[in-house]
């Protein structure tokens, strides 16, 4: 069964995505590629920029345009059929997505390695095979929006919601290309570098200006793999394995001994399903350590805070909303509070944005005909598990800039209940 390459383009608005695909377009290696541009509103801009850029023209079946919704959610099947009918042609070589500005890439990738999935129909003439995701950052914008300077300007999105989104573009990709990076001084380019680094330790960063790379170092890469992208982000690598700082709570019974287990090689995931307890093995081996120079010199930092009491709801509350630091960058782990024991919470912030979800409940809560099985079965878990809380604890990652540690880690323990 013959795959068709894909490689998947990401970014912020005004990032240089469209200027990219441009110069894909234009190779001289004779490949030949088709491209799906997604834009949010009713007329598609980009589609527009690639037509005017002289590559392809109105009726060139090349370039589809998917318009008026995001690949990543309303347009998901969209994409699908999409695919299918440029890999059912079989006279192109390569697939170029360029998503719109304000789509995740998690959604994206999900929908194209579950294609094989979807039965005969979608197989019968071969497979698109997601190779890459790049995601395009504008070194400038990034300089002012990790900088402290003027704010990202966007039309039709929250300053914080986008804020959000460059950060989860970053997280969850292979390559990371830092446009525009002649325009940034070489001190500020190490700083985005550095703060890039903090987010996303394991992606290629490249820096070019308006597009101009060798195509090479993006195409028939054979990098991408589900798993491991979705786990390279460096919030998830300190949370399995704590290459940063960790904070403990004082009052914990246990000893630090103890605490060792914590550096698990694996993650929870907690369903929404009422009665569901699912353990899931993470397939990463990261290898991120944080090499001295920029760390020191810009600040940038991590560390895990951690605890096995509960919160009480009022008072972290009052924490997030009043006395959250500006310079943490991004927070993201497990909490759970003493109002609903049962249930396991996903604190996530990104800049300005925060929010707590729901994500089902600890495995202490199962049948102990059903939980003891599974403590033999995984080693993990016996290593989570504590004789007075079971897995319930507090798992928080901080990354930022300039942090004041013991501030945090003490507001924090100030939010611990008996």
């Amino acid at each position: 069964m013959k795959d068709v390459p894909v490689l998947l383009l990401t970014g912020y608005l005004g990032s240089g995505k469209t200027t990219l695909v441009n110069r894909i377009l234009a190779n001289e290696k004779g490949i030949k590629f088709a491209v799906i541009v997604n834009d949010i509103g009713e007329v598609n801009i980009d589609a527009d920029l690639i037509q005017q850029g002289g590559v392809v023209n109105q009726n060139d079946d090349s370039l589809v345009a998917l318009q008026n919704g995001c690949i990543c959610c309303t347009l998901k099947m969209d994409l699908v059929e999409q695919l299918n009918d440029i890999v059912a042609e079989q006279r192109f070589d390569y697939i170029v997505i360029e998503a719109s500005g304000i789509c995740e890439p998690a959604p994206i990738a999900q929908t194209i390695c579950s294609i094989p999935t979807l039965g005969p129909k979608y197989i019968k003439n071969g497979v698109p095979r997601l190779d890459s995701i790049v995601t395009v950052v504008d070194a400038l914008r990034m300089k002012d929006e990790f900088g402290g300077g003027d704010n990202l300007q966007k039309q039709n999105l929250d300053e914080d919601d986008l804020e959000n989104l460059v950060i989860q573009q970053i997280e969850f990709c292979n390559t990371i290309l830092l446009n525009k990076a002649s325009e940034v001084s070489p001190e500020e380019y190490a700083h985005l570098v550095d703060i890039v680094r903090a987010l996303q330790p394991k992606a290629n960063i490249i820096p070019c200006d308006y597009g101009n790379v060798d195509l090479d170092l993006l195409l028939n890469t054979h990098r991408f793999d589900f798993d491991e992208v979705a786990t390279s982000a460096a919030w998830i690598d300190e949370i399995e394995h704590h290459h940063g700082d960790e904070h403990i709570d004082d009052d914990d019974d246990d000893d630090d001994d103890d605490h060792e287990h914590h550096h698990h090689d694996h993650e929870h995931e907690h369903h929404d399903h009422e009665h569901e307890h699912h353990h899931d093995h993470c397939h990463c081996h990261h290898g991120h350590d944080h090499e001295g120079g920029e760390v020191e010199e810009y600040g940038i930092g991590t560390f895990v805070y951690y605890a096995r009491r509960p919160m009480d709801m009022n008072f972290f509350d009052n924490f997030v909303c009043k006395l959250w630091p500006k310079n943490v960058i991004r927070c993201k782990g497990l909490c759970w509070f003493k109002n609903e024991p049962d249930m396991c919470y996903i604190f996530e912030q990104a800049g300005r944005q925060m929010g707590l979800k729901n994500a089902g409940q600890w495995y202490a809560t199962m049948p102990e005909d059903e939980l003891l099985p599974l403590l033999e079965r995984e080693e993990g878990l016996r290593r989570d598990w504590d004789e007075k809380y079971g897995d319930r604890m507090q798992k928080l990652v901080f990354i930022g800039q300039k942090m004041d540690k013991k501030a945090i880690c003490d507001a924090l323990d100030m939010c611990l209940t008996d």
